[in-house]
């Protein structure tokens, strides 16, 4: 068994409103980032996982992001697993 260390990026899919990334771009235009556009408000989970390979830790990150870390309905993710 290894030790990976996995991020999970997970975002609001395209299409779908998000309130956290207006409100970040109105205030960068009241500060005069005027040319700011298209804000989006995600986040970025990272944690440790211990696998057998890379591929058996992506499996696992996949499992965790399906059933708790994301809302599949609302929200995409991407996964990045490395070696700790």
């Amino acid at each position: 068994m290894s030790l990976y260390i996995v991020e999970a990026e997970i975002m609001p899919k395209r299409g779908v409103n998000d309130p956290q990334g207006e409100s970040v771009l109105s205030g960068l235009k009241l500060l005069g980032f005027d040319r700011t556009s298209k804000v989006r408000v995600g986040k970025l989970i990272r944690f440790q996982v211990e696998a057998e390979s890379a591929d058996a830790a992506h499996a696992q990150a996949t499992e965790m992001c399906d059933k708790l870390l994301a809302n599949p309905v609302i929200e995409e993710y991407e996964l990045k697993v490395a070696e700790a």
